[in-house]
């Protein structure tokens, strides 16, 4: 099956520098952006388009809960008109930034708690789908979650993920922490190959479960996150297409 692989990107704010963009622009095939409300600012968003541009790498917008200091990671109680309207900002800015580089986005990927949450709460799912309705682009999300069955229900074109170096629970969900510990690049290759050639991986515990493909996510502040994407290019370049 033909995929493509992320990068959550353009994660600098200010003088804070987050991960090794310029690196990593080239071992991708999909650039998510975020958008300001857990990383980043106007000028790292436009410079993160511009890299993305220089190397033939898709943008899609990266939104997030409103958590600079927590970095999108700490779930919020917000109703789905406001939680709607935070996206809408969010992947409106980045479509200016966008245009102004003659470029058009490419897909909605929700950053953090945001995508957690989605994946289980129905409301916040249809948030993102309200939003998504403005901007009519594919989807990013987990197989087997409330992603793929409000995303797909509200005729979004889905868009199933693996993650290459992120742990998995036995019930198939994703095993987020505050910071990420480094990957080993070999193994996480391993993974993604099985993932495409069978759509499983082994949780925490060992259990085999069921995992989409189409597009495979790497952290760029994973420590070693240079390493890893290496080492999985190399091993999926026979599955890749330009975009996911």
């Amino acid at each position: 099956m033909p995929t493509a692989i992320n990068c959550d990107m353009g994660e600098s704010f200010g003088l804070y520098r987050m991960g090794e963009d310029e690196k990593m622009m080239p071992l991708i095939s999909v650039a998510n952006v975020a958008c300001g409300f857990h990383a980043s600012d106007p000028n790292h968003m436009r410079a993160t388009v511009q890299l993305a541009k220089a190397n033939n790498v898709r943008v899609g917008a990266h939104p997030s809960l409103p958590d600079l200091q927590g970095f999108g990671r700490r779930e919020m109680k917000i109703d789905r008109d406001e939680l709607a309207n935070i996206i809408i900002y969010q992947v409106g800015a980045l479509v200016g930034f966008l245009k102004a580089e003659g470029m058009e986005l490419n897909h909605i990927k929700p950053h953090g708690a945001l995508y957690g949450m989605a994946a289980r709460d129905e409301e916040v799912a249809h948030a993102i789908c309200d939003a998504a309705d403005v901007f009519g682009v594919p989807l990013f999300g987990m197989k087997n979650t409330l992603h793929e069955k409000i995303y797909t229900a509200r005729g979004h074109r889905f868009v199933a993920e693996f993650y290459a170096d992120l742990d998995y629970a036995d019930d198939g969900s994703l095993i987020i922490t505050r910071e990420h510990a480094p990957v080993d690049p070999a193994v996480a290759a391993s993974r993604c190959l099985r993932a495409l050639k069978e759509g499983k991986t082994t949780s925490i515990n060992g259990v085999d479960i069921d995992v989409g493909s189409n597009c495979i996510c790497i952290h760029s502040d994973t420590p070693n996150a240079i390493e890893v994407a290496r080492a999985i290019r190399q091993a999926v370049m026979p599955y890749l297409t330009e975009v996911a």
